[in-house]
């Protein structure tokens, strides 16, 4: 049977080295390659074809829940791992709708993340236990609650709005994403509306509060 090809997707050297490690001592796996933040696993999935991608939330330019969200669009047969900190339902809602298969804390017993990895090629979701227990938790507590703070943005928006947390001006941005200045500002009064805040600084607390970028960025 062919190996299953993993990329793995994090901003952290350390934290891919670690993980590259847990992946190559089970059998059947191989690291085909590694990515830094968003766009570049894009990259590394249409170079190398992968049939798993472990996917890291909190990553520069551009994040692991809109990266999945392309991925899911874009490669409809690569299958995504999220593998976080966060264990907050919001984040795990998000990585769900965005297309993920599986979502594993970072701080998971080594063996889940090889029944992970069996159950998603299965075709399966897998949750970590700790967020199954969460999720049935708040289905029965709030079934039918609406989205999370984030639902309340486009995709490009929230795109924005990560860029402007990261401190990239406006220029900048609308050169990395091929807009003009003036469509950025629109979206950024837009983004600023939707959300009730009126400056940057407000702006960037809340990104940071929703996990969009973490404080050491």
């Amino acid at each position: 049977m062919n190996p299953i090809r993993i990329v793995l997707a994090d901003d952290h050297a350390l934290v891919r080295a670690g993980i590259r490690t847990l992946c190559e001592s089970l059998d059947g796996v191989t690291v085909v390659a590694e990515a830094a933040d968003g766009n570049q696993v894009l990259e590394m999935v249409k170079a190398h074809h992968p049939d798993l991608v472990l996917m890291d939330i909190a990553m520069k330019a551009l994040n692991g829940l809109e990266a999945t969200a392309r991925m899911t669009r874009e490669f409809p047969r690569v299958r995504v791992i999220i593998l976080s900190m966060h264990d907050a339902e919001d984040f795990v809602q998000q990585a769900l709708k965005a297309g993920a298969s599986g979502y594993l804390l970072k701080d998971s017993a080594v063996p889940e993340l090889e029944t992970a990895i069996t159950a998603v090629m299965r075709g399966e979701v897998f949750l970590s236990p700790q967020i199954s227990r969460l999720m049935v938790q708040s289905y029965m507590q709030h079934a039918g609650a609406v989205e999370g703070p984030l639902g309340v943005l486009t995709p490009r928006q929230r795109e924005i709005l990560q860029l402007i947390a990261e401190g990239h001006s406006t220029k900048d941005i609308g050169s990395r994403l091929d807009l003009s200045v003036k469509t950025v500002e629109t979206h950024r009064a837009q983004i600023m509306e939707r959300l009730g805040i009126h400056d940057l600084a407000g702006l960037v607390r809340f990104a940071i509060r929703v996990g969009l970028v973490s404080s050491d960025k």
